[in-house]
């Protein structure tokens, strides 16, 4: 009987190890396959040029300063890079209201008004914009950006070269076709828009 009474003991002990066991290793596989496909909902395959390139995902707070310095750069780029062809000036600076509220539309409008878009055409004048850099204050919302950047206007007789620095406030908006970067311009001003030099057409 004490024989019996000690295997019986040895083999629920055993028993309860096995089963414990068991409960350990099936929670480490569920563990490990949410993790498994967690990480794989994180990564994205582009198809480009013929070649699948894996991308991954990440949180917009890791990307707000690299989205936000993007999305000041391109709504100068729309807005400041002209050409003497009306359809043309159209289409930018469509592209550039999206980007920000009624500070730029007063702008354009202004500039419309003033007769500087007719001037372009009239005079045959093509406008090129390059941004040297943009400082963004992240640490107040909405977040304030500066926009270093130099301008050159092309004229017939001569290339005008200005130095440009405007200032204004981010603000998070929903994402759309029209603006992939979710946010939007505001209070958008000219600090500084000077020549400083002129260069001769031969």
């Amino acid at each position: 009987m004490k024989n019996i009474d000690t295997a019986f003991r040895y083999a629920r002990g055993f028993s309860i190890v096995v089963v414990l066991g068991c409960i350990f290793i099936s929670c480490y596989a569920i563990y490990k396959s949410f993790a498994t496909v967690s990480g794989m909902q994180d990564k994205v395959y582009v198809l480009a040029n013929g070649k699948a390139l894996e991308a991954f995902a990440s949180d917009r707070k890791d990307n707000i300063p690299v989205e936000a310095k993007d999305h000041v750069k391109t709504f100068h780029q729309h807005f400041f890079s002209l050409d003497p062809d009306d359809k043309v000036i159209k289409e930018h600076v469509t592209k550039a209201l999206y980007l920000a509220d009624e500070s730029a539309k007063r702008v354009y409008d202004n500039l419309k008004e003033n007769g500087y878009y007719a001037g372009i055409i009239s005079g045959n004048i093509s406008q090129e914009i390059a941004i040297d850099s943009i400082s963004i204050n992240l640490d107040s919302y909405p977040y304030v950006f500066v926009c270093y950047a130099k301008q050159q206007i092309v004229r017939t007789t001569s290339v005008v070269h200005r130095s440009l620095i405007t200032k204004g406030n981010l603000r998070n908006v929903s994402r759309s076709d029209n603006n992939s970067h979710g946010f939007l311009i505001e209070k958008w001003e000219t600090l500084e828009n000077k020549d400083l030099y002129v260069d001769k057409r031969k």
